[in-house]
């Protein structure tokens, strides 16, 4: 009995290797074109400069996530041709349907286990390709604000301007409102001044474009604006207007300095900017030291404009960043 069970498949085993030594030809040959083709997408691969760093994808400005992409693309797509024409010299036509429908199962298996990685992934190649941004840019991303230190395959990093490090994913930036304040080297700022309701406004106006045009970080053209605003409960509320090279000034700085010295300005011409509450400050006409600065010489020392230039401690901790942190940076290649 047990003979008897056994012999069959024993009789099929040994049918099965007469069968492949009457094909051991057609598998070598097989196994040829699988090498073949191997060899022919490594071929394709070199010949597009994806390997070497040159070549006509790096000529379009193609960065080493997008390159090596492609790379990985191409070899596979030359392999998948190649194991599929070895099967139909098999006649094995069966497998190779089987075996497109596993891959295809295990392809959204896996694109599922892993959906969050390959969105990063995908969204770092795109971002490689359309540079919203370059490394050093000041941008701002659902609210957080900060200089780009690099674009990995899985996230952004950017460093605040408190100097903390913070990593956006990829997939994230893709699909957030991105507002890049570096891309235009222009850059305007302003600000609010009320004034006393009793005032010439055409006077105020003139005596702060005066001041905002002595100001050197403040470009000419485009020119400084001022513009009533509206109408307070006790002022005028004026809306001041200036532009900013980013290349040569410091934005927050200029601000600063234009406020102070509008301040200072409107002080000098008697413009009162009055406030909501008064306070009444009483002390000894006799307790003045003599010598003590008058108010007018006050205000002539604060006219004196202030260091206006680029502040580039944030650029200095960028670049420790980039050098301590081996970590690639996928806006420094390519373009």
């Amino acid at each position: 009995e047990v003979h008897s069970r056994l012999q069959p498949a024993w009789d099929h085993i040994r049918e099965l290797g007469r069968q492949t030594l009457r094909k051991l030809p057609l598998i070598g040959i097989a196994l040829i074109v699988v090498i073949l083709f191997a060899l022919i997408g490594r071929l394709v691969a070199k010949a597009l400069g994806l390997a070497e760093n040159k070549g006509p994808m790096r000529r379009f400005g193609m960065n080493e996530l997008s390159a090596n992409l492609i790379k990985r693309i191409t070899k596979l797509a030359f392999l998948g041709f190649g194991i599929f024409t070895a099967l139909e010299i098999l006649d094995a036509t069966a497998v190779a349907s089987a075996l497109l429908g596993v891959a295809g199962v295990a392809g959204l298996a896996l694109g599922f286990a892993f959906r969050n990685i390959v969105e990063n992934y995908l969204a770092g190649v795109l971002l490689s390709l359309r540079n919203p941004f370059s490394s050093g840019d000041f941008i701002e991303i659902n609210g957080f604000k900060g200089k780009v230190v690099r674009l990995t395959s899985r996230d952004t990093v950017m460093m605040s301007l408190e100097g903390n490090h913070i990593r956006i994913p990829n997939s994230t930036i893709m699909t957030s409102p991105l507002t890049n304040f570096s891309r235009n080297p222009l850059r305007r700022f302003d600000f609010t001044v009320g004034v006393s309701t009793e005032l010439n406004l055409v006077d105020v106006r003139n005596k702060g474009l005066e001041t905002l045009g002595g100001l050197g970080s403040i470009l000419d053209e485009p020119a400084p604006l001022i513009l009533i605003e509206d109408l307070g409960d006790s002022t005028v509320n004026l809306r001041f207007f200036a532009w900013v090279d980013q290349r040569k000034s410091d934005f927050s700085k200029s601000k600063s300095e234009a406020i102070r010295l509008v301040k200072v300005a409107f002080d000098e011409a008697g413009f009162e900017m009055p406030e909501p509450i008064y306070r009444v400050r009483m002390r000894d006409a006799d307790a003045v030291k003599e010598g003590a600065p008058t108010r007018e010489a006050l205000v002539a020392e604060s006219i004196e404009e202030s260091d206006t230039s680029v502040d580039n401690s944030i650029d200095q901790q960028l670049e420790t960043a980039r050098r301590i942190e081996d970590e690639p940076d996928l806006l420094s290649e390519g373009t």
